[in-house]
């Protein structure tokens, strides 16, 4: 399996985690909170396989700056959790980071 692959099974699994980790109730809920434990060690176990394959400043960027992104649009669909003209400036920011990390930076590897 090739880095970016990696990279995505990893963003999701953290994303699927981080989203669990409010139904988890302080990890009270069983099933919930097994979600949790397995989502982060998939997460870590492929965020490790990246880093073999690229650069870690850059894996862990894309990683965390997708995973906020997208755990912040769970948290308003699942949760009602809104964003207020701040939140989503930043999380515009992020997305152009990520964005020109991947198109213009020669640190990312493809």
């Amino acid at each position: 399996m090739n880095g970016l692959a990696y990279l995505l099974i990893s963003i999701v699994a953290e994303v699927i985690a981080t989203t669990s980790l409010k139904a988890s109730d302080g990890f009270t809920r069983l099933l919930p909170s097994i979600i949790v434990i397995i989502g982060y060690s998939i997460s870590f176990f492929g965020l490790s396989q990246v880093v073999k394959m690229m650069p870690l400043g850059i894996a862990y960027a894309i990683w965390s700056g997708l995973g906020i992104v997208l755990v912040s649009v769970a948290a308003l669909f699942l949760y009602q959790q809104k964003l207020d003209w701040p939140a989503i400036l930043g999380i515009l920011l992020i997305i152009s980071g990520v964005l020109v990390i991947n198109l213009v930076s020669k640190s990312s590897v493809h």
